[in-house]
């Protein structure tokens, strides 16, 4: 079957996506949002590509090498064997700071005959908007474009670079290299640097890997999505993207094709939640600074999402000239979403920011601005709780009362009162416990449908919602309530499809959903294990986990009849919904190892 089967590689600068057979298909340079190099995956022909192509008689395998982020694919007809191993270079310096060149590394490792390839080096600027042009110099390829705007991109390779442009035949006795790199090097590659950096890379990730938990369940796919949310994160301002892609979408030849090369507040806060939980507290401080930067004026409302550099206007645009992946246009750059209201991401940001205060209570060094910040959003839950907004899912047309919103702005609340607690702020307590406890008896009075057995998905209606579930795992209900435990059922009985979940079944802008969302199954998994259900929702997990691509790796939907991967890849959302499931599921090996991972930087 046709699938998203694609490895990622990054440095938490960029990343770059490379097929099972090799083929670089996505990359931005420099950057995660800058303009494509590569854009075969959302365009065949125009698209652009680096491919290391053989003959039919080679079987191609990939897999990750254990405990990092680089990529190897294997290529062998029995007689001859070679290694692609790809990575974009990451390690600490001698100064102590993290090297992250907008670089990709193509080892060519050599194992045994005298294994040939060729390659496609199709490099297309700017999104493939005009012509990009390839010169032979006497160091590098340098590939360039004047067609938006100049921009160029330089090949080094221990190869014979006539060849590699031409697409010749390239016959290999030892191991040798491709670097891709954004800016022309000072000092030149050569096969041992390149071996060099490989190591170090390696390395990185290993001491990683080392500092996270060991879980005896499921230890390997918590452990690959957790490397996978961390090569999401963007270490120059601490944001954390929704995915590296833009318009894969969520249903072949349908218009749902957005670009998540953003950080939206609540998908972010969730996975710091969740990364936090695993020990890695550097990315959550890094997380909390980027909050405290783009909050700069006390009664300014927070958008719902931001760029990676905290930019403000997100404005979208169509790429007319790309056909789309599979057909699926339009592909869009840039995402409206950026002007819905949307109240649950002031519950989301203070549920993230008591956790953090919780577990680095002792260091936060920024505590005075998130005593501002908190006392900010109650102001804004104050004076918006009761209005209508987009929800969870952005719907684009009419704004509602939506529960999951509600139940976020209770939540904004709930962990006020206790971050005032930790401050000793008391006489901020009193008044807003009054607002909390209306708040919930609103939610009591308005959600809860008589008829349906179940907490609707927004006020007043019939329609059932999967967000809703998350109502026990923020401490709004106990898991077992007869009304959370109804509801679950409910939700199950008219949302579940063979165990795939529909976010919701009612008509949104674009007519009925027809992919599962991976983080409402997830959601739904957790809540049976919760309900007392543990053995079902261990089975619904293990057989969630089969629809991963060969790697392990998840897109935002599945296909409900093929169960092939959907929607932009890898998501966040999945991965992180993934490792809360897998640690409720397990038990630490050693609560004394996170608490060693605390003192360490990562």
């Amino acid at each position: 079957m046709d699938n998203l089967d694609y490895g990622i590689i990054g440095n938490c600068r960029s990343a770059a996506l490379i097929s099972k057979n090799g083929s670089l298909d996505w990359c931005c340079l420099p950057e995660f949002d800058s303009s494509s190099v590569f854009a075969k995956i959302l365009d065949d022909e125009k698209g652009g590509s680096f491919e290391i192509l053989v003959t039919d008689d080679y079987s191609i395998a990939q897999e990750y090498e254990e405990n990092t982020c680089i990529l190897i694919t294997t290529f062998s007809d029995g007689q001859n064997t070679f290694e692609v191993h790809d990575f974009m270079p990451r390690y600490y310096s001698e100064d102590g700071g993290c090297h992250t060149p907008p670089e990709i590394v193509r080892y060519i490792k050599y194992i045994k005959g005298c294994p040939k390839f060729k390659v496609v080096y199709n490099p297309k600027l700017e999104y493939a908007l005009g012509e990009t042009i390839c010169y032979i110099k006497p160091n590098f390829i340098a590939s360039l474009t004047h067609a938006v705007k100049f921009d160029t991109v330089f090949l080094y390779t221990s190869f014979d670079k006539e060849k590699v442009v031409n697409g010749e035949e390239i016959a290999l006795n030892e191991s040798g290299y491709f670097l891709l790199g954004y800016n022309e090097k000072i000092f030149l590659p050569d096969t041992k640097k390149m071996y060099l950096l490989l190591q170090r890379t390696k390395v990185y990730w290993l001491n990683w890997v080392e500092r996270t938990p060991t879980y005896k369940k499921f230890n390997e796919q918590i452990i690959r999505s957790a490397l996978t949310l961390k090569l999401l994160t963007y270490d120059k301002t601490g944001a954390v993207l929704a995915a590296a892609t833009t318009s894969l979408p969520e249903t072949i030849g349908e218009v749902r094709n957005w670009d998540y090369r953003f950080c939206w507040i609540r998908d972010a806060s969730m996975v710091i939640k969740v990364v936090s939980e695993l020990g890695h507290k550097n990315i959550a401080k890094r997380y909390l600074q980027f909050i405290i930067d783009i909050i700069p004026d006390k009664d300014e409302k927070l958008q719902i999402m931001y760029g990676i550099n905290k930019e403000k206007n997100l404005t979208e645009e169509t790429l007319d000239h790309l056909s789309g992946y599979k057909g699926s246009k339009p592909v869009r750059i840039g995402n409206a979403a950026y002007k819905q209201r949307q109240n649950d991401i002031y519950g989301i940001l203070m549920d993230v920011i008591y956790e953090q205060l919780v577990k680095f209570d002792t260091d936060i060094d920024n505590g005075e601005e998130l005593w501002t910040i908190t006392k900010g959003i109650v102001w804004i839950v104050n004076n918006h709780w009761q209005e209508p907004d987009k929800g969870i899912w952005e719907f684009r047309t009419e704004d509602r009362h939506f529960t999951f919103s509600k139940i976020l702005c209770w939540v904004a609340l709930d962990r006020a009162i206790k971050v005032a607690k930790i401050f000793g702020k008391k006489h901020k307590i009193k008044k807003w416990k009054v607002l909390e406890q209306e708040i919930k008896q609103d939610i009591y009075a308005n959600a809860w449908n008589e008829e349906k057995q179940s907490f609707t998905q927004s006020y007043g209606s019939l329609d059932l919602d999967a967000s809703v579930l998350l109502m026990e795992s923020y401490g709004f209900i106990e898991a077992r309530d007869p009304k959370f435990m109804s509801t679950v059922k409910a939700i199950e009985k008219e949302l579940s499809n063979e165990g795939l979940m529909y976010r919701y079944k009612n008509e949104d802008d674009f007519g009925l959903p027809s992919s599962s969302f991976t983080i409402c199954t997830f959601w739904f998994i957790n809540s049976l294990f919760k309900i007392g259900e543990e053995e079902k929702a261990i089975k619904h997990f293990e057989k969630l986990l089969s629809y991963s691509n060969h790697l392990g790796l998840f897109s935002e939907d599945i296909d409900f009849k093929t169960k092939r991967l959907l929607g932009n890849f890898p998501q966040a959302y999945s991965h992180l919904a993934l490792i809360e499931c897998a640690i409720n599921f397990s038990k630490k090996d050693s609560e004394a190892k996170i608490m060693e991972s605390f003192g360490s930087k990562e």
